[in-house]
């Protein structure tokens, strides 16, 4: 089996075997198949595209081609939950005990945060003393005790998107449904969960920029984790505007703690409602409208909670922040941003909004930049407030005031505001199944 023929013949638009697909993999993660071949493949698959077949092959041909997670040894079903990247999206941090709170195990890997997202690991390590890289047994300990762990991603784990995503980066080829859908599911799946919920952001914070495209992503994942035996739904959901009123480290922190105690910020409440709702459903935990109702009530008995808090003890956190966040280390400089005229809070660039906290410190543009977990930004508006010039729009924190010039000149380009009001943005656009999309 030659690579040239391989390139050949996805460039003429053909079928690859799943010989064929297995071959690449295992070749370039290697080093045997070098990195121009590689390019020139990841093209002909960008122009061509793959079938169903042929994306669910390459998918298992990346998730095997490293560590995999064996989650046999905790009972009952497993359901992890992936979202796209967004601003403001601390979602994994409120459901997770939610579910784990009602019975479902929750053993999840997640990300640091890189550009303008978010990233739910360091969003934990602003929690005095949290480990987030534990060896497997403990992950797993704590899985069964608790009921939930989550933990950066180490090992391992699919080098074989660690190498393509490189690649793909520096050769215009990262937007291609096909290899988007391909990186984020061979995850999933070597993280070894029974049932995944995939949480697809649209807007202008998200990658995905349109409801259609979002859907095509969501469509090609599901089809994948249902291909391999993995119960797949996803959810569109909007990233035109933050979720929540907080964007940085600790400062989402302490609005997860306030949404489990049944008083967060109503879009991010309804948001983890729904996600929750999905995930106990693919548990068999009931109709989807039974789960809501459950989920409901555990942000309001303070059961989940109290489980995150365990979730905390038992990776080390200080919880006594999580009772009173005022023990959180505090940002050196508080810095308000005033509406600069009369109207409405039409619309966000979401994106420019992220930066802007980045730019504070509360992000990284490289992986290795330090972050200042007090950092970040608090809204005072939202999208479809009325405001008056002179207002607060928002709250600055940062250690650096040498920071807030140029994060002020981004969060004001981000922001427009005109005489008359919005029209309502649907916080949740679809929800994808292996039975067909509903539309909301």
């Amino acid at each position: 089996m030659r690579m040239y023929d391989i390139i050949e013949k996805k460039r003429d638009g053909g079928e690859l075997t799943k010989e064929e697909i297995e071959f690449f993999i295992r070749g370039y993660v290697s080093g045997d198949i070098p990195d121009y071949q590689a390019s020139a493949l990841l093209m002909a698959i960008y122009f061509k595209g793959m079938t169903e077949e042929e994306t669910a092959t390459l998918t298992m041909s990346m998730a095997n081609s490293g560590d995999t997670v064996d989650l046999s040894s905790i009972p009952g079903i497993k359901v992890d939950k992936h979202s796209t990247g967004g601003v403001g999206d601390k979602t994994t941090l409120v459901i997770s005990p939610i579910v784990a709170s009602l019975g479902v195990p929750v053993a999840k890997m997640s990300g640091r945060g890189l550009g303008h997202t978010g990233g739910t690991v360091d969003k934990m390590e602003s929690i005095p003393g949290m480990q987030t890289f534990l060896d497997r047994e403990r992950f797993f300990d704590i899985v069964r005790k608790v009921g939930v762990s989550v933990i950066g991603q180490s090992g391992n784990l699919v080098p074989a998107d660690k190498k393509l995503y490189a690649l793909r980066d520096v050769t215009a080829t990262v937007d291609s449904i096909p290899l988007i859908a391909s990186s984020i599911m061979s995850k999933k799946i070597a993280a070894g969960s029974d049932c995944i919920l995939l949480d697809v952001k649209e807007g202008s914070g998200a990658f995905m920029k349109t409801v259609d495209d979002s859907i095509r992503l969501a469509e090609a994942m599901v089809s994948i984790g249902e291909h391999v035996g993995r119960r797949t739904v996803a959810l569109i959901t909007d990233m035109s505007r933050p979720l929540g009123n907080a964007i940085g480290n600790s400062l989402e922190i302490c609005e997860v703690c306030d949404t489990l105690k049944g008083h967060g910020p109503a879009d991010l409440t309804a948001i983890c409602i729904e996600l929750a709702a999905n995930m106990l459903y693919l548990a068999g935990k009931g109709s989807i409208e039974e789960c809501k109702r459950m989920a409901q009530g555990q942000l309001h008995n303070g059961e989940a909670y109290e489980r995150l808090k365990e979730m905390v003890a038992a990776q080390g956190g200080d919880i006594a922040v999580l009772d009173d966040n005022s023990k959180f280390q505090q940002a050196k400089v508080r810095h308000e941003v005033y509406a600069q005229q009369d109207g409405w809070f039409y619309a966000m660039d979401t994106e420019k909004c992220g930066i802007a906290s980045v730019e504070l410190g509360a992000g990284r543009e490289k992986k290795d930049d330090p972050i200042d977990y007090s950092a970040g930004i608090i809204l005072k508006k939202k999208v479809g407030d009325k405001v008056q010039k002179g207002e607060p729009l928002a709250v600055f924190y940062t250690s650096d005031p040498s920071r807030c010039a140029q994060a002020e000149r981004l969060f004001e380009s981000a922001v427009t505001i005109r005489d008359g009001a919005p029209e309502e943005i649907p916080l949740i656009y679809a929800r994808v199944t292996r039975d067909g999309v509903e539309r909301y």
